[in-house]
Formats: C-alpha cells, structure tokens, sequence
C-alpha cells in the first residue's frame, strides 16, 4: 500500500431504515445489508469492496444506526469495531459527515489535515462499473488533494427523473484547465469533461423541469457521493454549519446536532464546491421501481426475485418472496408483490411512492 493510498480514507453512510423496499427492507435488517440480487453479497458489502483499490480496509469508517453495529460488524469481519460510528439518533448526512471527519481528525493528529482525503458514500448504491468508477474516484481525489474543494461526482442523465436532485455545471474552462469540453460546447461528453464548478444544485424537480435540464445538456444526476480533502470540509463546517462543528469541538452529545442534509447545509452555500462527471453505471436503487428496471426479465416484462414465481396473462410485474416459496401471478400488471416475515405487499408500481404511508400505519412490530 502506497503512502498516498495511506491517506485516503472513506466514510460510508448506513444508517438508512429503506422504509421505500418494505416489507423486504424492515428496521431490524434495512437494504444496505440486503443481497437483492442474489450475489452473496449485501450492498454494504458490496459498497465496501468497491472502494478496497483505493482506500485500505483500515481506513473505511461506517456511520450507522447504533441498532446496525452488530450487523455491520458481522458483514464486514475484517471491520475493527472502532471503524464503526454508531449514532444514538437520525440526524441526516451532514452530522454524520461532521462527525466521521472529527473521527479522522483525532485519527491522524498532527498530520497536515490537506494532505488528508476523503471520500463519502451512501451504502445502498448500485454501480454496474468498477473499474470505470475506481478511475473517476482515483481522478477525484487527486483533484482534492491539491485544491480546498468540495468536490462531488454528477451522473450522465439517461432520462428525465423526477426522483433525482441535478447539479447545473458551468461549461467553460477553469483557469487551472480542469474543465475540458472540446470547441467550447457545454453540451456534456462525459468521455472529454473534466472537473467543473457548479452553479446551481436542484432538488426533484417536476417531470417538465427535468425534460429541459436533460435537453440542455448541462445538468448532472447528483449522486450524492463527495471527495474532499479534511482541511477544507472542516472549514466548511465551521463556515457554515458552526452549530454543527460545536458538537464536535466542544464534546457535545451527537443528540444535540440539528438534523440537516450536506448538500442543504454545506453545497448548495459553498464557494469552493466542484463536479466532476462521470458515467458508471450508476443507481441509488431508492425504489422497487428502480429494482425492477434493473433486473432481468421475462419475455412478458415479469421480474422474480430470490423466489420463483409463475406467470399467467400478467406483464410488468415485480415479486419477491422469502425463499422456498412459489408466487403463482394471473391476470395483474404492473404490480408490486414482495413478502417477508409475514407481511404481503400488493401495491401498484405506479403507487410504489405512498408505500412510506403504509409503513407509518402498519403496527410497530411489521416494521
């Protein structure tokens, strides 16, 4: 291990309920430590090995619920315990990311925090490419290991997603020549961009609003993925979520944190925030909706998942049952039919967005 890969480190974030892939995805065992697609591996786990050439083992923090320690711990048995920050309470990304960055402050001591990078990462994404992502994040941390940015990485947008937030990039080239795109044109070639300045960061937007950012061409899927390099996100911190950076400087209770996203409170405020493009088959998988886009089919559209199921007069259907049980499906289409220690799901696709209102009014033990 290099020493420059010595000072790399990844923070990745686990302590999501997935309330949206209920009843697959329950409190005791939410979706990152799910094998959806039946490889052996979670996608914790799966997130973790992503990372491994370019980060060591030993230096990969997860931030999770206090409830997932032990789950975390026994999917990842090469994880020391002190790796893993438990939270009392959901208080949203950027208190995790405060307090992972605290973690690798005190880890590294008197080493010139600059020369330390980071990279954040959900723990339920899906990435179909990885070497293509090793290279972008390779790219990525080299950028923030000589410049105090804030840097995160923008999907290729291959449809008008209403789901997504988008990063509006600027086009033209940077004075130190990071942003390439050949004859001047804004429009995004992946393959030639380079690293951007982002001029406006947009939450979900309307399906009308999403058609125009794809057709103009300068708009990213934001992936909610960051790199930066320890300096800078402290600072960024101490700018502008001081009440944040208190916590952690005077020794508070992680209770005490407001309860705010990275992107509300550092990006969309920040002067020093970048893009770099990138396109590697890329997911949040945040639905079944986008499970089912992603699996293999039938020749009627039908997707089964870790069970076997037979089809009769019934196209676009997705099932998933605990495994060893047969779903016979006849006459439906477009439905959601996933079943899981004793809760049945019957829900329309098109409806899958008002399963988070089920959850709530269900009893706490079909949680």
């Amino acid at each position: 291990m290099s020493k420059e890969n010595k000072n790399n480190y990844c923070v990745i974030m686990a302590g999501g309920v997935g309330s949206r892939f209920w009843p697959y995805s329950r409190n005791k065992k939410p979706k990152q430590f799910l094998d959806f697609f039946g490889t052996g591996k979670s996608l914790l786990q799966m997130t973790v090995d992503r990372f491994l050439p370019v980060v060591p083992m030993e230096n990969i923090l997860i931030v999770t619920n206090v409830l997932y320690r032990d789950l975390v711990l026994e999917q990842l048995p090469a994880m020391k315990a002190e790796q893993v920050l438990c939270e009392p309470a959901r208080r949203n990304t950027a208190p995790c990311i405060a307090w992972a960055a605290d973690a690798i402050a005190k880890r590294v001591g008197n080493v010139d925090a600059k020369d330390i990078r980071i990279v954040v990462a959900p723990s339920d994404h899906l990435i179909l490419d990885n070497a293509e992502f090793v290279r972008v994040v390779e790219k990525g941390l080299a950028f923030v290991g000589e410049k105090d940015a804030l840097l995160t990485l923008g999907m290729k947008p291959t449809r008008p997603e209403t789901g997504y937030g988008y990063i509006q990039f600027v086009g033209n080239e940077l004075e130190n020549g990071d942003c390439r795109l050949k004859n001047g044109d804004c429009r995004l070639k992946i393959e030639e961009a380079g690293i951007c300045a982002v001029k406006t960061f947009t939450e979900k937007p309307n399906l009308e609003m999403a058609k125009t950012f794809l057709a103009s061409g300068e708009f990213l899927w934001n992936a909610g993925i960051f790199l930066w390099n320890l300096k800078a996100i402290r600072e960024a911190f101490k700018k502008y979520l001081p009440d944040v950076a208190e916590v952690f400087e005077k020794g508070l209770p992680f209770e005490s944190c407001p309860s705010i996203s990275i992107d509300y409170g550092v990006m969309e405020k920040a002067d020093n925030v970048y893009v770099l493009p990138a396109d590697f088959g890329w997911s949040d998988l945040g639905t079944w909706g986008s499970l089912y886009a992603l699996s293999e089919k039938d020749e009627a559209l039908n997707v089964s998942l870790h069970s076997e199921a037979m089809f009769y007069e019934s196209t676009g259907n997705i099932v998933t049952l605990e495994k060893g049980k047969l779903a016979v499906v006849q006459g439906v289409n477009d439905l959601i039919i996933a079943e899981a220690d004793n809760v049945l799901l019957v829900c329309k696709k098109e409806d899958e967005q008002r399963i988070k209102d089920f959850v709530n009014e269900v009893k706490p033990d079909y949680r």
